[in-house]
């Protein structure tokens, strides 16, 4: 008998222990998972989406707490939960993979292989300024939208422009994307217009009059010194080349007979010095250009009076380049920007009336320009600028201005 309520009684402490919830120092009923520890801070134990056991941390446990003296805001322990079993559920991945911006970004470059070097160029530009920041160290998770914004505010505060911010942008929002497809995180925080948020401080590159290229050119024929450039600037004016496809062209490009220049490469020189050959920019780069009796003049002089050398350079086997330096090695696009540089101060030192600047984009910018105004059919006109996308050229002529428009009115009334 006394064995029998013996057994009794264990069974009965066993269910009420059984029936004990485990509570905080407040006397709330901890949830599966919950713990309260010594110190005070309340923890949670989960597995995450690798089958790896993971702890949350607060020092509240409802919203409504107030934290202890001295402790940092935080969410509370049951936010997090939430927030942790959300994305649980939906497949993404906690705490966006612990990954940093700075991560992110080098994961999403270290994808990208076979680029250009001038692209590379680009992507150790933006990864510099991203080293350089503090944001770079942020966990990709913690990045909201208004961080992104004030991030980008911040870096034109500190003197970058518009054009070196809209690189970063051009980087770091398909990163982010990346994260998003690749469930790390829910949304991706840089899906904003750039223009919304900082000044758009970029010079852009004006086409230059006619009279004004007039007036250039015939100095530089007459000039003593700079006279030796004039057949090339003429043919950048003429032409629309981009000046590393100008830079690329050799004695066999160049096709006297018919008349012809062979565009299907450009020349680089990369930040190393050294000299690569590339694939135009577009596929649309790929192109025969008619000569106009002039060009084919000044190409005539060009081959004719090219710089005789010992040793012919050979640069990913393309040989006899048209203009070669005081090295005896091809000309690149930075010969050329220092030739009109030098050229076009000595114009402004002996001329009341100043030229603006002048490039060999702007000479390119200023041919599509004045074939735009000749009235060029804009299909013609996209093939010899080897624009791939005819919303390039057809941009050229939304930018004509009010007396070019009164001009081809007037033309259109006398047809009439």
């Amino acid at each position: 008998m006394l064995g029998l309520l013996r057994r009794k009684g264990r069974r009965r402490l066993g269910k009420t222990k059984r029936d004990q919830k485990r509570r905080d120092k407040k006397g709330r009923i901890l949830r599966n998972g919950e713990s309260q520890r010594k110190d005070g801070r309340y923890a949670f134990v989960y597995t995450d989406c690798y089958g790896k056991q993971k702890f949350l941390y607060s020092w509240k446990l409802e919203p409504k707490d107030s934290l202890p003296t001295g402790c940092r805001p935080c969410l509370a322990l049951r936010e997090k939960e939430k927030n942790i079993q959300r994305d649980l559920h939906d497949g993404i991945v906690p705490y966006g993979g612990n990954l940093t911006v700075l991560d992110l970004v080098q994961k999403y470059i270290g994808q990208k292989k076979g680029v250009r070097h001038n692209t590379q160029a680009n992507y150790d530009f933006v990864i510099n300024i991203i080293k350089k920041e503090e944001f770079g160290t942020r966990r990709i998770d913690k990045i909201k939208l208004s961080d992104a914004k004030a991030w980008f505010i911040k870096l034109q505060a500190d003197g970058r422009g518009y054009s070196s911010i809209h690189s970063v942008r051009g980087i770091v929002r398909p990163a982010f994307q990346m994260a998003v497809e690749d469930d790390l995180l829910r949304k991706n925080p840089f899906e904003f217009q750039l223009c919304t948020v900082v000044v758009n401080d970029s010079v852009t590159r004006q086409a230059i009059t006619k009279e004004q290229e007039e007036l250039f050119l015939e100095f530089i024929r007459n000039d003593a010194h700079y006279s030796k450039y004039y057949n090339g600037m003429f043919i950048l004016f003429k032409t629309g080349l981009r000046i590393s496809e100008f830079c690329g062209l050799t004695v066999k490009d160049i096709d006297l007979q018919e008349r012809k220049i062979n565009v299907n490469h450009q020349l680089q020189r990369t930040r190393g010095m050294q000299y690569v050959i590339e694939d135009t920019k577009t596929s649309s780069g790929t192109r025969m250009l008619p000569m106009t009796d002039e060009v084919y003049e000044c190409f005539e002089q060009i081959v004719k009076n090219r710089k005789k050398v010992r040793v012919e350079p050979i640069i990913d086997g393309y040989s006899r380049f048209l203009f070669l330096d005081k090295k005896d090695m091809p000309e690149v696009a930075l010969h050329w920007e220092k030739h009109f540089q030098w050229a076009l101060g000595k114009y402004n030192r002996t001329h009341e009336e100043q030229m603006p600047k002048i490039t060999p984009h702007v000479c390119r910018h200023t041919y599509c320009s004045n074939m735009a105004k000749a009235g060029m059919n804009p299909k013609a006109l996209q093939y010899l600028m080897g624009h791939s996308d005819i919303g390039v050229t057809l941009n050229v002529y939304t930018h004509l201005g009010l007396i070019d428009a009164k001009e081809e009115m007037n033309r259109i009334a006398k047809l009439a």
